[in-house]
């Protein structure tokens, strides 16, 4: 089961991690991963554009490529897109799998690409002014992990 949702509007991660759960009887395990908007510094707010057809369909293609990876009864992808606040969720990544270990693994592998190799733009506003973000060095160090 493949589950892939771009979102513009605030959402409750377990409102989405509890139904993907119990879609999957006879799971050994669920791995979840919700990340946030940080609230540390001067952070005001954080925006994420994107141009929707590439978008949905690089999210459908990476949860495919998590599928074809590990041994997965199912994968979710939930990601925010818009304007949100420190504390509000913005990415949400969930694997069931018979096992921990392969569970784990998507959900890393998922957040890696994400996280440097996705089809958003992100930028954030700190003391009134925005400015662009792109991915760390560390980010693109993540994502090597998965080519070797």
């Amino acid at each position: 089961m493949k589950d892939v949702r771009l979102l513009s509007e605030p959402f409750n991660p377990g409102q989405l991690v509890g139904p993907f759960t119990n879609a999957h009887p006879g799971l050994g395990g669920v791995c979840t991963f919700v990340g946030e908007v940080r609230g540390d510094g001067d952070v005001e707010a954080l925006e994420l554009m994107h141009y929707e057809p590439l978008t949905l369909a690089g999210m459908d293609d990476l949860a495919e490529q998590a599928l074809a990876r590990f041994d997965l009864m199912g994968i979710l992808i939930a990601h925010r897109v818009g304007e949100m606040r420190p504390g509000e969720p913005i990415v949400l990544v969930s694997a069931a799998a018979r096992h921990r270990r392969d569970a784990i693994r998507a959900v890393d592998f998922a957040m890696d690409h994400l996280k440097s190799d996705a089809w958003f733009w992100k930028r954030e506003r700190r003391a009134g002014e925005w400015r662009w973000i792109d991915p760390r060095p560390e980010d693109h160090a993540d994502l090597e992990r998965w080519t070797s």
